[in-house]
């Protein structure tokens, strides 16, 4: 098998990956496949060392998840930033555990919540969906967010649960609406 055929399969493998990253992160599907598409021109240029590297995809999110967050930060002047400001703790477990209860057992039920969830991610202003993709789909803990971003970890805090709370209204509003 050839290097492109290869290659071929590796982007076969990765690309839902790669583009649900971008997806969540930037919130537009055309921002998305741009950066899909420059995440696996990177991996191409190393893709000698990347073939057989078990840490693969991890290091095809990392390079997606840089790109949504340089792209974000080129048009940060379109987001509509809070105040610094010191919250109360995010309730995290509140939200978990409201996903949680209303996830689904049937497959098909469950791909319906889940594209739910996303376009209820995609409705949020980036400086809440940003944090909270990276807090619940990367796990990062909230310094790291915050560091990344360059924000204070107050302000990150603030954020998911503001965008917990709109996710959640979202969803139940939809939720009822069935």
């Amino acid at each position: 098998m050839s290097d492109v055929e290869q290659f071929e399969a590796f982007l076969l493998a990765h690309q839902d990956q790669v583009y649900a990253t971008a997806l969540r992160l930037v919130g537009r599907a055309s921002d998305a496949e741009d950066i899909a598409q420059t995440t696996f021109l990177r991996a191409w240029e190393r893709f000698g060392a990347l073939r057989t590297h078990p840490a693969a995809g991890g290091w095809l999110n990392t390079v997606a998840t840089n790109l949504a967050l340089n792209h974000l930060s080129r048009h940060r002047s379109r987001w509509r930033l809070f105040s610094e400001m010191a919250s109360g703790d995010p309730a995290q477990p509140d939200f978990d555990a409201t996903i949680a209860a209303d996830e689904p057992a049937d497959p098909l039920a469950h791909a319906d919540e889940s594209a739910r969830l996303e376009r209820a991610l995609s409705a949020l202003p980036p400086h809440q969906r940003v944090p909270i993709v990276l807090f619940h789909f990367d796990e990062q803990s909230y310094d790291q967010i915050a560091a990344r971003l360059r924000v204070s970890v107050g302000k990150i805090k603030t954020d998911i649960h503001r965008g917990r709370l709109a996710l959640r209204a979202v969803l139940e509003g939809a939720h009822e609406s069935h």
